[in-house]
């Protein structure tokens, strides 16, 4: 996923950090990994997690067959360990060996192959949305993310990542590509959760 066609890697910036983002631009694993810590805690911290845990590993690079044998009380060190790579570093580290564990049994470690070969967007979201830990609004996120950044592009693919395909929007991590982007997608998720607030308060009030 992360090659263009004359072999190049992709050039993304989710993390606002450039050594992190070159990771996520070259590995497969470090982006769905980093789909997989974005939430409850703000998108560039978790897109920076892989390459944080790539370095705690000893590695500038993520490996599914390593994550998923390794030891798990050991593998949650590397994730609480300061500072922690996520809010809730315990509970992350162990969706994250799942994560890799299934990968390992279903795809043979090779995190792209979750999207290689999948002839249409339905069957990408059906995919992603198998994948522990994803459920379908990450997995439509993520499908999104691979559609405009990253060339992974089935028929059908916007459509069945609904509202976070669209064109020129600014839903989701899908749409960034820099700070300004990163400023007005979080302006977005502010305005969609006071307005589910105000929703629900109105639900109150009846």
């Amino acid at each position: 996923m992360t090659k263009s066609n004359d072999g190049m890697d992709f050039t993304v910036r989710i993390a606002q950090q450039s050594d992190a983002d070159e990771l996520l631009g070259r590995s497969p694993l470090a982006a769905l990994v980093g789909m997989l810590l974005d939430q409850q805690v703000p998108m560039e911290w978790a897109f920076t997690g892989p390459y944080t845990l790539a370095g705690r590993m000893g590695s500038d690079d993520l490996d599914a067959h390593e994550i998923a044998s390794y030891d798990p009380e050991a593998f949650t060190e590397l994730f609480t360990s300061k500072p922690a790579l996520h809010r809730y570093p315990g509970s992350m580290a162990k969706r994250v060996q799942q994560l890799c564990q299934f990968l390992v049994a279903e795809y043979g470690g090779e995190a792209s192959a979750v999207w290689e070969g999948a002839g249409t967007g339905a069957e990408l979201l059906k995919r992603l949305n198998a994948l522990p830990g994803f459920g379908t609004q990450k997995a439509q996120i993520f499908l999104a993310l691979l559609g405009k950044q990253f060339d992974v592009r089935p028929t059908g693919w916007r459509e069945a990542a609904g509202p976070y395909g669209e064109a020129g929007s600014h839903r989701s991590v899908a749409d960034i590509t820099g700070p300004d982007s990163l400023a007005e997608v979080r302006a977005y998720k502010q305005e969609a959760k006071a307005a589910a607030k105000a929703a629900k308060a109105t639900g109150r009030a009846k």
